[in-house]
């Protein structure tokens, strides 16, 4: 399975130390070797980095380490691929589509079966993957969930959410539904099977990296009024205070606030899968 990085925050914030340790999963610390991908929100359009090269050896990945890029909304994805045609590029995470004047960002663990949704033409894949299906159905339900069915009249958050709820709980019947979703305003992030979420805010404190030999005291570079929230698929440290969500449950995350969630029903395969891992550990 791929590997989820997510990060909502009230001010514009810096990725890199939560990076550094993110992209070593890519073929370093993990076996995820097959492509990666970072999209920075900035305002309604986003700079997007994309590799079909493991994140721990990409000179891309090595440059994103060192470029001090500032964003409210990042989504990264570091791939084990389960569907597609190989390591191609269109394959990579996140993928981006335009909605209502503002790009889209998308990136998906797991995988799905059996799924052929009904898409009308107005979002199609590029690559081959079950994600990008998945993503193009998405904004396909987003848009008519819109007052006019239009790309011009964007809905409220609030409808926003209640929409994904409903295409969410249709694509997860399918299998492992683990996402991440942004339009450069909020952080919506949905768990099949396992997510884990962190709010930094002041009083901050120093915190130590799992798969790197790297740590931060963001007392000293944040201020009081930072607020962030980071959602990986496992926690990126070893020190601060990681909460599991619930199989089902989706996020809706603004402002580094968790602003309202939802748990949505599981599948009895999904439900099955996660005892299995429990019975793992």
């Amino acid at each position: 399975m791929c590997q989820l990085l997510g990060m909502n925050s009230a001010n514009p914030a810096d990725l890199r130390f939560s990076f550094t340790g993110f992209a070593a999963r890519g073929g370093l610390t993990d076996h995820h070797g097959d492509g990666f991908g970072v999209g920075f929100f900035e305002d309604k359009a986003c700079r997007l980095f994309m590799d079909n090269q493991p994140a721990a050896s990409s000179p891309v990945a090595d440059l994103l380490k060192h470029y001090p890029i500032k964003s409210r909304n990042v989504v990264a994805h570091i791939r084990k691929a389960t569907q597609g045609d190989g390591l191609r590029l269109e394959n990579c995470h996140p993928f981006t589509r335009e909605l209502w004047g503002r790009h889209w960002l998308f990136a998906h663990n797991g995988d799905l079966k059996d799924y052929k949704p009904d898409l009308t033409g107005d979002y199609l894949p590029v690559g081959s993957t079950d994600s990008e299906l998945a993503f193009c159905e998405l904004l396909q339900t987003l848009r008519q969930s819109s007052p006019d069915k239009s790309p011009h009249t964007p809905c409220s958050l609030d409808r926003v959410f209640d929409a994904l709820c409903e295409v969410t709980q249709r694509t997860a019947e399918h299998g492992v539904f683990n996402f991440l979703l942004s339009n450069g305003q909020a952080m919506f992030a949905h768990c099949s099977t396992r997510l884990w979420y962190l709010v930094r805010k002041w009083p901050f404190s120093n915190a130590q990296l799992v798969d790197a030999d790297l740590s931060m005291d963001f007392a000293q570079t944040n201020a009081s009024n930072d607020r962030l929230c980071i959602i990986a698929t496992q926690p990126l440290t070893r020190n601060e205070a990681w909460q599991q969500l619930e199989p089902g449950q989706l996020l809706w995350v603004e402002g580094g606030h968790v602003v309202r969630h939802a748990q949505l029903r599981v599948s009895e395969e999904i439900r099955l899968k996660n005892e299995a891992n429990l019975a793992c550990v």
